[in-house]
């Protein structure tokens, strides 16, 4: 007797408004079929005012999980069951796992950005002083990571002193890094003792490829590794102006492709074939 056949597809997706050009579809539906996994990830676009209902569709619907993008990450939080304790350090949701019907709030943004630094960048970040452009969503989880990690020093730079002295103050009294935020002027300098500069802004995301951080590009050296969170394209100004220092790089696209695939094993408890992901986003980007 042959096994029973299901045609049902088990669904995942996005969150977000806007939504149209998230690229995450692109490396999970590969990602899928390559695992062998009849699986779907579906763009939706969700209103800030329906996250709630949308919340609960997914649940009578039967999601296995779902990434929340802007402007979800934070208001999420109130319809969820549990928040893994790192997320909830960090203070925003970038993953949601169904576990029976409970549905539990991860964040992989910062878990991708340590992998893509400790296995493409072969670097160890304990004892290393960082330093991030930006204090946002991605800056937040990628700091928190960091710094959990081992980073002995932690620079934010932004030039909103609130949302910066607040990343800092997270940092002081949660994690064993030190830090200090710094008010981002025009031509910021890197510190001579910078051993990691991260790019945690959109400056430079595409439509928008020549834009450069303020920063005083004089001051990047040989040796440091200056890293960008935009994935495309993956090749930012910012990254070439950095290589014609002679500092070493590293582009956006393993952070995504990460973070990805720790929600990918999240969901489905399979580990996905990231050199898949990170090939057919290389194609979507040119």
């Amino acid at each position: 007797m042959s096994a029973p056949i299901s045609l049902r597809h088990e669904l995942v997706g996005a969150f977000g408004d806007p939504i149209d050009e998230n690229p995450t579809g692109l490396m999970m539906e590969p990602a899928f079929a390559s695992a062998g996994l009849n699986w779907r990830y579906q763009l939706l676009r969700v209103r800030a005012v329906d996250l709630a209902a949308a919340v609960a569709g997914v649940r009578a619907l039967n999601f296995c999980g779902f990434n929340l993008t802007i402007p979800h990450k934070v208001a999420v939080l109130r319809h969820l069951d549990a928040v893994a304790p790192d997320a909830a350090l960090i203070g925003a949701v970038n993953t949601v796992r169904r576990v029976g019907d409970r549905l539990i709030g991860e964040n992989t943004d910062g878990k991708g950005f340590l992998r893509a630094v400790c296995e493409d960048a072969g670097a160890d970040p304990v004892g290393k002083r960082v330093v991030f452009l930006g204090a946002g969503g991605a800056a937040r989880a990628m700091a928190v990571e960091m710094a959990l990690a081992g980073a002995a020093h932690i620079t934010v730079v932004n030039r909103s002193a609130e949302r910066g002295a607040e990343l800092v103050s997270i940092l002081r009294e949660k994690t064993p890094a030190q830090a200090e935020f710094v008010p981002w002027q025009d031509a910021y300098a890197i510190p001579a003792d910078a051993d990691i500069l991260v790019n945690a802004t959109s400056i430079g995301l595409y439509p928008d490829v020549t834009a450069l951080p303020a920063v005083d590009v004089t001051t990047i050296r040989p040796g440091l590794l200056v890293c960008d969170v935009i994935p495309n394209p993956p090749r930012t100004a910012f990254l070439k102006a950095a290589a014609a220092r002679g500092a070493r790089t590293l582009d956006g696209l393993g952070m995504l492709v990460y973070q990805g695939a720790i929600a990918f094993k999240l969901w489905t408890g399979v580990e996905p074939d990231v050199a898949v992901m990170r090939r057919a986003l290389e194609e979507a980007f040119g």
